[in-house]
């Protein structure tokens, strides 16, 4: 998620060949919520990463993204949370 319009995620998406929608987030509420902006002059979000169940509960927080492995933490964190594989490395859980 970034603070950019829509059409610009979806034009970096295609580019970088993302299989999968980019969220906007404009008006900053999503990260004001969720703690990757402090206030609405924030210019950009925090690298955090939220996991929410299907009832939108927070199950797994990362506030220390790593981009080289954090894929495959929160793939294997999420393999063990919803699908009884070993978990990955450290997330945090509200």
């Amino acid at each position: 998620m970034s603070f950019n319009k829509p059409d610009k995620n979806a034009g970096w998406a295609t580019t970088e060949g993302f299989q999968f929608p980019l969220w906007s987030d404009e008006d900053k509420a999503l990260a004001l919520h969720y703690g990757a902006a402090n206030s609405k002059l924030t210019l950009v979000p925090s690298r955090i990463t939220v996991v929410l169940d299907a009832q939108g509960t927070v199950v797994l927080r990362y506030d220390d993204v790593s981009v080289g492995t954090h894929p495959g933490d929160v793939l294997d964190d999420c393999k063990a949370l919803f699908g009884g594989v070993s978990p990955g490395s450290g997330p945090s859980v509200p």
